[in-house]
């Protein structure tokens, strides 16, 4: 192993000094492939203290036999090639007599002597073992993301903070029209219509110069647009990823179409249905309703008769009488108009038509329909509205609906009691929301139900089909409001509802 040639006597001074400082395994061999020289990081390699301890017949001897085929062609070619001319790298497989293996790229490099023959290569022996292990690694870790991209029933779009477009799965390939190749690369801005469109990029920018997230990790409704230009609403979840310093960001796309037209069909079953609802109480409020508009019917035929009376006596003696025999007239005749117009309106299918509207007012209309018949049956009405109860943002017909369905309700409910009060109150709860309470003196409501008096087909009627409150709690929340029940402390039951406030100047876009 201490073998010397001409090459190994006429050494330039510092070669040792350059070998042990060295970082990579690196040997100079001979035309037998003998070692002559080694750096010292490649004695550590090999685990021995000098070249002397070197495996017999290193480093050939410690190249693994899948790979001694390429090494031992590689240095018969670096032998034969002129000096000074490099041989292309390859990867070589070192086994040690301990059991270690490490995987190289092996550089050599034809060193010639005096007389300007090769008759020693240089070889770098680079540890490549943990860069194959990433880069398999990220092999696998494509092969992964690929996989996803193809089977993932959602579409996922990854794009980089520029908005490029860098993975597009197979189900946005089908949602959105745009093969996969020649969406790569674009911005993704090219997904949504105008105007999502000219503000994206401003989104990114703001969001890597503030890191505020608008809609990182909050799920999100917007509209996404086609290849064939066609817009459609999906529910978009962002996620963020950081690889070195590069950010990029995921984003998960659900289709939301079909549920949108689900949610239309059944709005407008809701909306048929409350209508059917209305109908029926109206059906039920027949016989007082008769009564109610014949009141003031039979008191403008009294008042008639009596100025038609008047008319063959003295006009002049019988003047104020006869004036206010037509006021009272006029009045009447108002008051009956003013419930046919309301019940009109509370029987009319109509569109769901939301406004900024006064609570006292849209309380105060569903009492012309709700307490009438109510003095017959002895009931006493109060009726109570704070002053800072403000406006809300409601569809009128339908609040009156359930403001309706519980006034009749707790009539009902009190018709076997001693004491009949029906109260209604409507007060602040705080800055964005305000209640109405509906109170009365009845039999209560049957604890065994609870809150189930809310759900479909739950009543406490011999004859009700129990869709009354289901349909109130149904048009509360359409409004973002609430409805329960409890226990009035004097008897009965109270009923309290909220809806949110909104300012009467305000410009809501529904």
């Amino acid at each position: 192993m201490g073998k010397t040639n001409a090459f190994d006597t006429k050494r330039p001074l510092g070669l040792e000094s350059v070998l042990s400082s060295l970082p990579n395994c690196v040997m100079i061999v001979d035309r037998d492939l003998q070692a002559i020289n080694c750096s010292v990081a490649g004695l550590n390699i090999m685990g021995v203290a000098s070249i002397a301890e070197l495996p017999e017949g290193a480093p050939a001897t410690c190249v693994a036999a899948s790979h001694k085929p390429i090494f031992q062609e590689s240095m018969a070619r670096a032998f034969d090639v002129r000096p000074n001319r490099n041989i292309e790298p390859f990867e070589v497989k070192l086994e040690f007599p301990d059991g270690r293996a490490m995987l190289t790229l092996c550089n050599l490099a034809p060193l010639a002597n005096p007389e300007g023959d090769v008759d020693a290569v240089l070889i770098s022996f680079q540890d490549i073992t943990a860069h194959k292990n990433t880069e398999k690694k990220l092999e696998q870790a494509d092969s992964i993301l690929k996989s996803i991209l193809t089977t993932i029933p959602d579409a996922m779009i990854v794009i980089d903070e520029s908005g490029l477009v860098s993975s597009f799965s197979s189900t946005a390939e089908k949602m959105f029209g745009y093969p996969q190749e020649e969406i790569i690369g674009k911005n993704v801005k090219i997904l949504m219509p105008e105007p999502y469109r000219a503000a994206h990029d401003g989104y990114i920018e703001r969001y890597i110069r503030t890191d505020e997230k608008r809609i990182i990790g909050i799920g999100r409704t917007v509209v996404g647009c086609r290849k064939d230009g066609t817009t459609f609403p999906l529910q978009l979840e962002v996620g963020e990823a950081k690889i070195g310093n590069e950010r990029y960001f995921t984003g998960f796309i659900i289709d939301l179409t079909e549920k949108k037209q689900t949610e239309a069909e059944l709005q407008s079953l809701q909306a048929d249905l409350a209508h059917a609802s209305r109908l029926s109480a109206v059906g039920t409020l027949a016989s007082s309703l008769a009564h109610e508009i014949n009141q003031p019917l039979t008191a403008i035929a009294n008042y008639l008769s009596a100025a038609r009376d008047m008319m063959d006596g003295d006009l002049s003696e019988n003047r104020e009488f006869f004036r206010e025999a037509l006021q009272e007239s006029v009045s009447e005749s108002l008051r009956a108009g003013i419930i046919v117009r309301r019940l009109r309106e509370f029987v009319s299918r109509g569109e769901i038509n939301r406004g900024i509207l006064s609570i006292a007012q849209v309380v105060e209309d569903a009492t012309v329909l709700g307490t009438i018949g109510a003095q017959e049956k002895g009931v006493e009405f109060s009726i109570d509205i704070a002053p800072d109860t403000n406006h809300v943002f409601v569809d009128r017909v339908q609040i009156q609906q359930v403001m309706v369905n519980l006034m009749r309700n707790a009539i009902e409910a009190m018709s076997d009691s001693a004491e009949k009060k029906l109260h209604i109150g409507v007060t602040s709860i705080d800055d964005e929301r305000v209640e109405i309470s509906v109170s009365d003196t009845g039999s209560g409501i049957d604890q065994e139900l609870g809150e189930r008096i809310f759900d479909p087909f739950a009543s406490t009627k011999g004859t009700g089909m129990g869709l009354g409150l289901s349909i109130c709690r149904t048009i509360l929340e359409a409004h973002g409001g609430t409805i329960r029940a409890e226990p009035n402390p004097g008897g009965g039951t109270i009923f309290r509802l909220t809806l949110e406030k909104a300012e009467e100047e305000q410009d809501v876009d529904e």
